[in-house]
């Protein structure tokens, strides 16, 4: 597949700037940024460095053709014509998953039957997969090479977009967390209020609400440059189209950036002691359980030496866990102890609700806005300093 590609990542509703950040971190340009995601041109080299490099993306797409249809016989012949065997191998299946919007073709179902048709013309043993559920089950163990080749088909006002999954399983399922405690947070969100925190290892770290230790393990793997994906296969490896030896490159790539340690300390805690196994669990699968500390402990009772240490967290909304109303003494709490113990240091958390930003105390600014298993909430990023 010669020439440059057209690259679109996918992630959450408010990461789209975070996720472009990482882009020219790797020394790579975004082209454009909408709500959802960030596109580039890019190589099959490129392809295999975003899908394990990228932190905060959920999905590395590439277009296959973008095209008119307004009737299928139109979908049918221009989808007969694409390169399904540059992304399709022999005797694997495919997934369409479809969706359309103030179009003719609205029948979203038959798109994905005309589409899986033209790939079995064009491909040799190919059989569909309906169920998204289905694919989500076989796509838990990330250690293993995906077997089904999603594609990402868009039909608004008529115009088609057909896109290649490159990775297979979302990127968050970094392969480490098999442990989780209630309400668990995303590794994507955990490591874009890492990046938007600005903590890069050089001072001590703590979350005081670590539940399965998703923000201290996304810290450990950033302070030592562990790729996240490191650890798992994506869909893109199965590709006809790509060359022999760009993943063993690219991860060889990876591994040479690897640090032997944290240069700080980063401690998580919790008051639930099955949630700090959970954590531990975790670190030690994701290869950093000698790089993070969890402690079962409440949120006044953590402790540090360093006055500059930087606190990121994500403390319960009271929505589905607690009460939310008696959270305030919590958020209260969180303040009061940045304030007298880390004067020097910054705080970077997700609040849900206005009482519990004011019951917080500081005058943080929002870093970015984004929802968390469904509910809204806002990032607030700043330096302790003076109470608001």
């Amino acid at each position: 597949m010669p020439g440059m590609l057209d690259l679109y990542l996918v992630t959450s509703l408010g990461l789209e700037i975070i996720l472009a950040a990482e882009l020219t971190g790797l020394g790579l340009k975004p082209t454009a940024t909408e709500p959802g995601g960030v596109s580039l041109a890019g190589t099959l080299e490129t392809v295999a460095r975003l899908d394990l490099n990228l932190r905060t993306a959920h999905r590395v797409l590439v277009r296959v053709a973008r095209f008119e249809a307004r009737h299928f016989s139109t979908l049918e012949r221009l989808a007969r014509a694409l390169p399904w065997d540059r992304f399709v191998a022999p005797r694997t299946r495919v997934h369409f998953r479809v969706t359309s919007k103030k179009s003719k073709l609205f029948h979203e179902d038959a798109i994905a039957e005309r589409l899986e048709s033209a790939v079995a013309g064009s491909v040799s043993r190919v059989a569909a997969l309906r169920s998204a559920a289905d694919l989500d089950a076989l796509e838990m163990d990330v250690t293993t090479l995906p077997a089904t080749q999603r594609f990402v088909v868009r039909v608004f006002r008529d115009r088609v977009t057909i896109s290649a999954d490159a990775s297979g399983a979302r990127l968050h399922r970094r392969g480490y967390r098999q442990e989780t405690a209630k309400a668990p947070l995303r590794e994507t969100l955990a490591a874009a209020m890492l990046l938007a925190s600005g903590w890069e290892g050089d001072r001590p770290l703590i979350d005081p609400f670590t539940g399965s230790g998703t923000i201290p393990i996304e810290a450990a793997l950033l302070a030592r440059r562990i790729a996240p994906g490191l650890a798992r296969r994506f869909a893109a490896e199965r590709w006809p189209s790509m060359p022999a030896g760009i993943w063993d490159e690219a991860r060889n790539e990876a591994r040479a950036r690897v640090r032997s340690s944290v240069g700080a300390p980063i401690l998580g805690g919790d008051r639930d002691a099955g949630a700090i196994a959970a954590a531990e669990a975790n670190a030690q699968r994701a290869g950093v359980a000698g790089d993070v500390r969890f402690v079962t402990r409440s949120v006044s009772a953590l402790a540090t030496t360093a006055p500059n240490a930087a606190v990121v967290t994500n403390p319960p909304y009271g929505d589905r866990i607690g009460d939310r109303a008696g959270l305030r003494d919590l958020y209260a709490r969180l303040g009061t102890v940045a304030r007298e113990r880390l004067p020097a240091g910054t705080v970077t958390l997700l609040v849900a609700h206005p009482e519990h930003r004011r019951a917080l105390g500081l005058d943080l600014p929002p870093a970015f806005q984004t929802e968390n298993g469904g509910i809204p909430v806002v990032c607030l990023n700043g330096p302790v300093g003076v109470p608001a």
